[in-house]
């Protein structure tokens, strides 16, 4: 995990497309960040981020399509 968002400054970070206007109290962004997949809280940029590798992060994505929660 980054420390903050100034150890990401510069990166450009994507909101989910099924974000609802903004409005969507669970909403993540993410960003590619070197060979990691950055993601945080779209609620709070400025806080902390989690970095994945390619393979984590292709495997929660998985999980989160398949309507799985943490621990399944």
């Amino acid at each position: 995990m980054w420390s903050n968002a100034t150890d990401l400054n510069g990166v450009r970070w994507r909101t989910s497309s099924f974000t609802n206007g903004g409005n969507d109290p669970q909403c993540v962004e993410v960003a590619p960040v070197g060979a990691l997949w950055a993601v945080r809280d779209s609620f709070d940029p400025s806080g902390p981020a989690l970095g994945f590798s390619e393979l984590a992060f292709r495997a929660l994505v998985e999980s989160v399509k398949r309507g799985e929660s943490a621990g399944s």
